[in-house]
């Protein structure tokens, strides 16, 4: 039975006095009374009651320009101070809302990824924890990068094929680091391009193919047999005319290209030679390199021995003094990639 009939059926009840009169019942209360009654009986205490406007409020309103309210001092609370809210009314962020939504975002895309990288590390998430997820040569996925990468003139892979055949026949740069050489020979618009190891010319070549009619590769190395290995490609390919291939010591060519005034006059140089001299290569081709040009240096991971160079490996403590001299040399921009044996590409500014 609800409340409200409850109370209807109870004042229409008589109640019996001291002297045993009948006394007559209540009428009773309005059924709003009631509801009022029962409201102000359920209401959470602190909580108070709703204010209704006066009719000056509501015309004032009206116009647009609402009247004062009087002020209400809330017990507990000073005079016109602003009443304490409750952690309901207060506001969740202090900062504004698009930073907090922002902080949020990041947070999830943090969290998610330190969970995916756990559970899928084939991802990439984070840093590998051993060298097992670097492309080897012998991986299948290495062999399909080459098959949907490698342009190889039918030249240079005749040059190519001669030169695995050679017992040093690993010196050769390789196939898919020459193709970059070249690519950004071509993109730089190089008509001058100095080379420090020449070998059997493989890199030589690829680089002369997508110069100028009138450009130049000054070759250098100090063996001439291995070059003879592809000079007739050169001529085969009809390139020979743009290499220039001077048998001595690379120091000396580079030197006399200083002294005939040629400073700043090239466009790109490849330094693939004794590591024991890179870091004086590295110096004069910086002199010999125009700006904006590039210096591409090979081998610069040394098989790893890098890392922890022996006092016996005189080439490994100079690559890493090497490496460690590129990055802090504010005349060159640097970029390092894990091709090959390792090769820097140096921007000159």
């Amino acid at each position: 039975m609800s409340l409200g009939r409850k109370a209807r059926i109870s004042h229409q009840i008589p109640s019996i006095g001291h002297a045993g009169a009948l006394i007559a019942p209540k009428p009773p209360k309005p059924r709003r009374q009631l509801l009022e009654h029962t409201r102000a009986r359920h209401r959470p205490p602190g909580r108070r009651k709703r204010r209704r406007r006066t009719r000056k409020e509501e015309k004032e309103e009206a116009r647009g320009c609402p009247a004062p309210r009087p002020s209400v001092t809330v017990p507990g609370h000073a005079a016109g101070l602003p009443p304490r809210r409750s952690p309901a009314e207060m506001p969740l962020f202090s900062v504004p809302k698009e930073v907090a939504v922002g902080a949020a975002m990041l947070g999830v895309a943090f969290a998610t990824g330190m969970l995916a990288g756990k559970r899928y590390p084939s991802l990439g998430f984070g840093t590998p924890k051993s060298s097992k997820s670097t492309i080897g040569k012998n991986s299948p996925l290495w062999q399909y990068i080459l098959d949907h990468s490698l342009r190889e003139h039918p030249i240079l892979k005749k040059l190519r094929l001669l030169t695995v055949d050679h017992p040093h026949g690993k010196m050769m740069v390789s196939c898919d680091q020459a193709q970059l050489m070249a690519n950004l020979v071509k993109l730089i618009k190089a008509k001058k391009v100095i080379e420090i190891g020449v070998f059997t010319g493989y890199n030589t070549l690829n680089m002369a193919l997508v110069l100028p009619d009138n450009g130049k590769v000054i070759a250098c190395d100090i063996n001439e047999d291995y070059a003879k290995i592809g000079k007739p490609l050169w001529k085969e390919a009809g390139v020979d005319h743009k290499i220039d291939l001077r048998i001595k010591p690379a120091i000396q060519t580079l030197d006399e290209l200083l002294a005939s005034g040629e400073a700043e006059t090239f466009d790109f140089a490849f330094i693939d030679a004794d590591k024991e001299s890179y870091i004086e290569y590295y110096e004069k081709c910086l002199r010999l390199i125009k700006k904006g040009g590039i210096i591409a240096i090979d081998n610069i991971l040394w098989g790893g021995r890098v890392l922890k160079p022996r006092k016996d490996d005189l080439a490994a403590q100079t690559i890493h003094q090497l490496n460690e001299k590129l990055l802090r040399d504010a005349r060159i921009n640097i970029s390092i990639l894990p091709m090959g044996d390792g090769v820097t590409l140096a921007f000159k500014l």
